[in-house]
């Protein structure tokens, strides 16, 4: 069977008849089993995919099949479905499955999406490389001794090595975009509460949002247009209606585009990311869009203003890991006081007891005022000057990522690692969509991503221009 680009791709071989749901899954189940040693799936669900595939084949005989029939779907290890295992690639959580299934992954299924397994992350969502899984690293298909991403690394993964069509991943600060960016595929962060956020484990609620990783931009268009929407079930669920995003990819035929001109100079970028990056910006030109540098002074400050709020936040969220009503229960603790410090100390990993401790150091009583609420404060700025810079364009422009996919176990200093999501937290900080497409390769053949911001709730617009970029053609 020939590797799909899209989903339009699998409706029309199934509209011929000369594939079926049925054998899809086959296909991929066989991927997924050549390709192990990437490490991109926790758990595959072999029996149930198969039961899915059939029953939709029926509907697609039948005449009712809803708008995601032929789609086979990963699922990254911090979203609920209810049954089966929901671990957040943590020891803490080992044994766990989740009683109910979250809005978004209900919505795929109503739509008729086959789900095939879950996915490796980092754990807790925390991290940049997909090192911090209870269960290893994933491995980049490009080069299995290089990291995919993170914290969606599995997720990515299984897109780029065709284990399946697409993954729903969630995105804190770069986690669909910058594995996306790495992986070569493309990773769609909504803006915030576009999707509803019940049903995925919290990492840093005010920042957390669910994505899609596909190869097409029609893909990532449709799969927002059946997740995002109101919740009766999320109170910070968006009211706002849904476009037919999957019907508005047609592009305008002039732009204006801003591109941060010091993300671009900056001495840490990747002298290849950069000339790419430049190449696709005269290209651009080229095609009559106006293409202008823009100023962004906050660049510096991205950094320690998301890992003070987000920090903060996991504290908070984590609290209820502790051994009592959630979580790994500590055999040897003696009294209420060892049972809490055990159990959280075996069940969490190093990367998530240090964002632990740092969140609960900026909330503490003297530091409050010095940290917590001073970050809120620049968040603010970055906030108004991103929504400023996308009033006066369509779009900002600039890199997903400082480098390429590195190797596993080259970063040992969490700075160096957390830096690596420079590019990507100033979409998170100001709320606004963002996405990655991939726009060629390093000599080493290592993907490069372009990253693209839109003002709040413009995914119509970032879609349509996505496509441009991704040279797809949309009739």
């Amino acid at each position: 069977m020939k590797r799909f680009h899209s989903l339009s791709e699998v409706r029309s071989e199934l509209a011929a008849g000369t594939t079926s749901c049925r054998q899809l899954v086959e296909y991929y189940l066989d991927n997924i089993e050549r390709q192990q040693h990437l490490n991109a799936f926790l758990e595959v669900w072999p029996d149930e995919a198969r039961a899915q595939a059939e029953a939709i084949d029926a509907k697609l005989a039948a005449g009712t099949a809803g708008p995601l029939a032929g789609m086979v779907i990963g699922i990254k290890d911090v979203l609920a479905y209810a049954g089966h295992a929901l671990q957040s690639s943590s020891r803490m959580l080992d044994g766990f499955k989740s009683l109910f299934t979250g809005t978004a992954v209900q919505r795929l299924l109503d739509a008729d999406a086959i789900l095939i397994g879950r996915q490796n992350c980092d754990e807790f969502a925390m991290g940049g490389s997909n090192e911090t899984s209870f269960f290893g690293p994933a491995r980049n298909a490009a080069d299995p001794e290089r990291v995919p991403g993170g914290s969606s690394g599995g997720s990515a993964v299984a897109v780029q090595a065709d284990m399946c069509l697409a993954s729903i991943g969630s995105d804190t600060g770069g986690s669909v975009r910058q594995p996306a960016a790495f992986c070569g595929v493309i990773g769609l962060k909504p803006t915030y509460s576009r999707i509803s956020r019940y049903g995925l484990v919290a990492f840093a609620s005010s920042f957390d949002q669910i994505g899609p990783i596909t190869r097409s931009v029609q893909d990532a268009a449709l799969l927002l247009e059946i997740m995002a929407g109101p919740d009766g079930m999320d109170s910070t669920a968006s009211q706002r209606e849904v476009p037919a995003y999957s019907q508005q990819l047609t592009p305008a035929p002039h732009y204006r585009i801003g591109y941060i001109a010091d993300a671009i100079d900056s001495e840490g970028l990747n002298p290849e990311i950069k000339a790419a990056l430049e190449t696709q910006l005269d290209i651009l030109r080229g095609q009559g869009h106006v293409v202008e540098a823009v100023d962004f002074p906050y660049l510096d400050f991205m950094i320690p203003t998301y890992y003070i709020l987000t920090t903060a936040e996991a504290s908070s969220n984590l609290g209820r890991f502790d051994g009592v009503k959630y979580g790994h229960r500590a055999a040897d603790a003696t009294d209420l006081e060892s049972l809490y410090k055990k159990s959280r100390s075996q069940g969490f990993g190093a990367e998530v007891q240090r964002r632990i401790l740092l969140g609960t150091f900026v909330l503490s009583a003297n530091y409050y005022d010095a940290y917590y609420t001073k970050a809120q404060r620049v968040r603010r700025l970055i906030k108004d000057k991103t929504d400023e810079l996308l009033r006066q364009f369509d779009f900002l422009v600039l890199p997903t990522t400082p480098t390429t996919a590195f190797k596993i176990g080259e970063k040992q200093d969490p700075v160096s690692m957390y830096l690596a999501d420079i590019f990507t937290v100033q979409a998170s900080l100001a709320g606004v969509p963002a996405i990655s497409v991939p726009i060629g390769e390093d000599a080493a053949g290592l993907p490069i991503g372009l990253q693209v911001m839109a003002g709040a709730f413009r995914e119509a617009d970032l879609l349509a221009f996505a496509s441009v970029l991704t040279e797809e053609i949309v009739a």
